[in-house]
């Protein structure tokens, strides 16, 4: 409310609001635009998320009718399951070494690709290839490299490997860290690309001024680059949380869940249960869980990680 002298008298005026008809207006733009991709986000997500929770509490095969309620009975099953427990621990040990390994690695090959060498540009879609091959190209291509005969054992033993040849994907003990090898082999190269974009937003003037100041290399990175490449690292954080968590595609063709289970995620676990053994209500009830620990993970990274990043992006209506 401002207040207007005129002639002796105060005169009191209210702001301007936006007439019912343009706002009327307004909100049938904004739900016209919202309208398509939100049929499509309930007709894809939240009713199939919505059955699969309705069949959890059934013990069906996916042909009959669901007429055998066993209410929280799957659920009792498949924590009591040490298969299962396995493959969410096998998750959970993704998305750790993923964090400790991946991250690191593409930022210090993100920095040597960010200087000026020769050859940079091929250098770098070399390490984007991995990325763009399909999952089941590069899952394929491993399984014809890494059998005990293949021709990865036989470069090893063209070097001098006199020992019993390595069981990459046939060994209980050996299969979790080699389905990882490939996992990083594939991933790493998505990481360095969005590790160089957040680089190329840094200003080159605050390099400048840290190397009149007498600053190292080292703590120019330490004081600078990090912390202003901060918002790329924690969103690259997230989206290697999601897809650790929702692994399928690589682990299936590689091992399919094998040795004994040692490769299982709780997605590969889910489909051998669902649909090759015919329990659509116990795979039902994986996928539940599945979706609720993906769920509360990514709320908690949103809230104390993101909440920094997200703090600025919300506007109200009106620039306020």
């Amino acid at each position: 409310m401002s207040t207007i002298a005129t002639a002796g008298r105060v005169i009191q005026t209210r702001p301007a609001r936006p007439s019912r008809r343009r706002g009327l207006r307004e909100a049938l733009m904004i739900w016209g635009f919202a309208a398509p991709a939100l049929l499509v986000y309930i007709g894809f997500v939240i009713v199939p998320v919505g059955l699969a929770a309705v069949f959890s509490f059934y013990n069906w095969n996916g042909l009959g009718p669901l007429d055998r309620f066993v209410g929280l009975e799957n659920y009792s099953r498949l924590l009591d399951d040490p298969v299962f427990l396995g493959a969410l621990q096998n998750n959970l040990m993704i998305v750790g070494l993923s964090l400790a390994i991946q991250g690191p690695l593409a930022i210090g090959i993100a920095l040597l690709l960010n200087r000026k060498l020769r050859g940079r540009t091929l250098i770098r879609a070399l390490i984007f290839v991995p990325y763009v091959l399909s999952e089941v190209v590069a899952g394929l291509a491993f399984r014809l490299l890494l059998p005990p005969d293949g021709p990865f054992n036989g470069v090893l033993t063209a070097f001098g490997w006199v020992g019993q040849k390595p069981l990459w994907l046939a060994d209980p003990d050996m299969a979790f860290w080699t389905v990882f090898a490939v996992l990083t082999w594939k991933y790493l190269g998505l990481a360095i690309i969005l590790m160089l974009a957040g680089l190329q937003g840094i200003p080159d003037e605050l390099y400048e001024a840290a190397a009149l100041d007498g600053a190292s290399w080292w703590q120019t990175q330490w004081r600078i680059t990090i912390p202003l490449l901060g918002p790329t690292i924690r969103i690259w954080a997230l989206l290697s949380i999601i897809g650790s968590l929702q692994l399928f595609d690589m682990v299936w063709i590689l091992t399919g869940g094998g040795p004994l289970g040692s490769t299982h995620t709780m997605a590969t676990y889910m489909v051998e249960y669902g649909n090759s053994r015919s329990q659509v209500g116990y795979g039902s009830a994986v996928a539940v869980v599945l979706f609720m620990v993906s769920l509360v993970i990514v709320l908690i990274y949103q809230r104390f990680v993101l909440r920094r990043d997200m703090a600025g992006a919300v506007t109200t209506r009106g620039g306020r």
